[in-house]
């Protein structure tokens, strides 16, 4: 087993890939922004199915966060982080300095319309820009045969494989089901901002989801299922929603009105004190 080592330059990142695949290896990167937890080493044990090898990146992305958004607040700890990745056998950690992901004069943004532009495209102006622009440096930094990310962040997934196809990228995106605590609520590395109060008005985001997605199932329409779902989570203690809503699950367009009669997910984001969280759930 090779020895886990962390690289902080593009030229460093591509001569260890180079070198793994001169060899004949697959390699998978899994790109986060730190502070790890269960649902990122989740994803590192999927892509070590996928590949030999497994890059993860730890870069807080300054271009996908609004001016009023918690960038500086973000939580960060480089060697929990490095302990965690080497410990779920990761091979290398890509640690890059926003220096070396943004030179000096770099002048360039990625735009994916249309499945960028509802839910958190609306709710978060610029975001997804900022996200497709990283993500695609990323994949042709290190070059991976496949990539992994999670499928709590739906909406970005969606936006990923769109940007993949539409600029022949070689890679295969795969998506990873969402880590869930014990009461349901989607692992995510801001649930460290909860209070104890905020916590248990937080793990009833899930149960609003999940009865969304029955209600689906049994037929019930989808604008009725949507007030549904809002006004739960207006009773859970959510003091800002920023929607609940049915979509296509391939384009996330609006299936509305009646019936969903095509494969969807609902999606939900909300805010409880400084926290806002994001979920989402399958209808099959």
């Amino acid at each position: 087993m090779s020895q886990f080592a962390i690289v902080r330059t593009v030229a460093d990142l591509r001569a260890q890939v180079a070198a793994w695949k001169k060899s004949g290896q697959r390699v998978a990167l899994v790109p986060t922004m730190g502070a790890l937890h269960e649902g990122h080493l989740s994803l590192i044990a999927l892509a070590k199915t996928k590949a030999e090898r497994v890059v993860a990146s730890v870069f807080v992305n300054p271009t996908q966060f609004g001016p009023n958004e918690d960038f500086d607040a973000y939580p960060r700890g480089e060697a929990r982080d490095a302990e965690l990745l080497a410990g779920a056998g990761c091979d290398l950690l890509f640690a890059p300095t926003v220096a070396e992901m943004y030179p000096q004069g770099f002048s360039t943004s990625i735009s994916v319309t249309g499945v960028s532009e509802p839910l958190d495209g609306a709710a978060r102006p610029g975001h997804f820009g900022g996200v497709a622009t990283v993500v695609a440096k990323l994949l042709l930094q290190c070059g991976p045969d496949v990539a992994v990310f999670g499928e709590k962040d739906y909406q970005q997934l969606q936006v990923i494989k769109r940007l993949v196809r539409d600029l022949d990228i070689p890679v295969e995106i795969v998506g990873a089901p969402t880590s869930r605590l014990e009461d349901g609520l989607a692992r995510s590395s801001r649930n460290a901002y909860l209070s104890e109060a905020e916590r248990e008005v937080a793990g009833r985001m899930n149960l609003a989801l999940s009865d969304a997605v029955r209600r689906l199932k049994a037929g019930e329409s989808v604008e009725r299922v949507e007030a549904t779902g809002l006004a739960a989570l207006e009773r859970a203690g959510f003091h800002r929603i920023d929607y609940f809503e049915v979509r296509n699950a391939d384009d996330l367009s609006h299936p509305g009105p009646g019936r969903l009669n095509v494969p969807g997910r609902v999606l939900a984001a909300a805010v409880i004190g400084k926290t806002r969280l994001i979920d989402n759930m399958a209808v099959d």
